[in-house]
């Protein structure tokens, strides 16, 4: 069986076709600025046959149409013709209270999607267009799947989810703490049980998701209790350009002083806070590492911040899990900045926890394992997420349970 697994948003479509017998990936490639004058689309096979085309794409339904022409270009494509997709599965940011798991698609899962885009316009609004686009290619012959990244956490109790406004919020508005990133807590999850020989059902672990975007969520016996991001992405601990928590006043104070409207001063807690914000330098982990190591103080001071919220949270959330079995490090920075494991960790001496620092200087660029000394009370790793595999492996269960 071949899955076709689809990233989109609102100007973009990513896009990997997996071999489920033996989960390897065949192809993958991104569609870009779709809508906008310079279309793109890139796309590279597994034995390294490459192609980047420029093409007009004015909407997903195009981009689509580029995707069916890749995969099955004579020259860089890996199948003959279209038929061999057996299924298609679909990332979908915000689920809401609507979707606890994954789901095959029809007319009424699409509207409930739709029904969420008010709780994330760009990306629920970019995954309905690009589902609808991908029928019209694909037909409705071939069965499509969509995953939430906010399923994973919809086990979250009340007292976790729920905000202290007026309760009439979350009636009128469903104003409550979401979380997201879950397919990848999920699968890192899962993954450090294997690691540690035991039945996730019997381990309290605490999986950090550290990127441009960051969550941080506790997981205990498989299920989420608490993760850091809430009713959107922006909340939890700073990232790339994202603020994360701040005293709420801070909102107003800025907005009464500069003058600025709500649509203003999302943009600026959304898209300019952060590393970019403190340091001045860049949202990108790896400019801000090399100003910092130029004695740039600002960029110090930015880090300094970042893994010191970071390690905040886990503390909190061995608190909130009674103890910890384990703690996974993934994403782009979780997997590849050693510096930043080992001062979070620092930081965590008090749990029993210590570093490997050979181990960890290894653990980059894909290689997963652990970094913990022997004698750290609580063994610590590092685990490359694979949030496309689990859409397919969801999608492949729910055809096969149909068929």
């Amino acid at each position: 069986m071949k899955i076709l697994v689809i990233n989109a948003g609102s100007s973009s479509l990513k896009y990997q076709l997996i071999d489920m017998d033996n989960e390897n990936v065949l192809a993958k490639g991104n569609c870009e600025r779709i809508g906008a004058e310079g279309s793109f689309i890139g796309h590279k096979t597994a034995d390294g046959r490459q192609m980047t085309k420029e093409v007009a794409m004015p909407d997903h339904t195009t981009a689509f149409l580029q995707v069916k022409d890749a995969l099955t270009d004579k020259e860089h494509g890996v199948i003959t013709e279209l038929s061999e997709v057996s299924a298609i599965g679909h990332r979908i940011v915000q689920g809401g209270a609507l979707f606890s798991e994954s789901v095959l698609v029809d007319e009424k899962v699409i509207e409930g999607i739709e029904s969420l885009i008010p709780l994330a316009p760009l990306h629920n609004s970019g995954h309905v267009q690009a589902i609808r686009g991908c029928l019209q290619v694909f037909g409705d012959s071939v069965p499509e799947v969509v995953v939430f990244d906010t399923a994973f956490h919809s086990t979250m109790p009340e007292k976790a989810y729920m905000y202290a406004v007026p309760y009439e919020y979350y009636e009128k508005y469903q104003v409550r703490r979401y979380g997201f990133h879950g397919t990848s807590h999920r699968y890192v999850s899962g993954e450090m049980a294997k690691a540690l020989g035991k039945d996730i059902k019997d381990l309290k672990l605490i999986t950090c998701h550290i990127g441009n975007g960051s969550s941080i969520t506790a997981v205990d016996g498989g299920k989420v209790i608490d993760t850091s991001m809430g009713l959107t992405p922006l909340d939890g601990f700073m990232m790339g350009t994202r603020s994360g928590g701040l005293d709420p006043s801070v909102v107003t104070f800025i907005a009464e002083k500069e003058g600025i409207t709500p649509e203003q001063m999302s943009n600026l807690l959304n898209k300019k806070s952060g590393l970019l914000g403190i340091s001045g330098v860049s949202s990108d982990d790896r400019d801000v590492t090399a100003a910092e190591d130029a004695g740039n103080e600002r960029a110090h001071l930015a880090h300094e911040m970042l893994y010191y919220q970071i390690a905040k949270f886990i503390g909190s959330y061995y608190v909130a899990l009674g103890g910890c079995d384990g703690i996974v490090f993934t994403a782009g920075l979780g997997e590849n900045q050693p510096r930043l494991r080992k001062t979070v960790c620092d930081y965590l001496e008090c749990l029993g926890i210590t570093i490997d620092d050979e181990k960890n200087q290894k653990a980059r660029l894909g290689a997963s394992g652990e970094i913990s000394a022997d004698d750290s009370k609580i063994p610590v790793y590092v685990i490359a997420t694979n949030e496309e595999l689990v859409i397919a492996r969801d999608t492949k269960a729910l055809v096969e349970n149909k068929a």
